[in-house]
């Protein structure tokens, strides 16, 4: 997979943060993968790049709560 431009991505934080939304995962998706970042980090985290099966398969994992959470 070449490396996606996340460089105008609109990031959504999760809403399962800390109460200041500080400490919590930030997603960003862009034509080919799905991005996620640390928002304690700001512009400075580095971005972990999903192709769009690879994501699919996790949302459907946390979905069915295959992971027993």
């Amino acid at each position: 997979m070449t490396t996606p431009d996340f460089s105008q991505a609109r990031w959504y934080k999760s809403g399962r943060s800390n109460g200041g939304g500080s400490a919590c995962v930030m997603v960003a998706h862009v034509p080919t993968a799905t991005g996620v970042a640390d928002s304690k980090l700001g512009e400075d985290s580095p971005v972990l790049p999903f192709g769009k099966a690879a994501w699919s398969s996790f949302v459907e994992a946390l979905k069915s709560d295959r992971f027993g959470g």
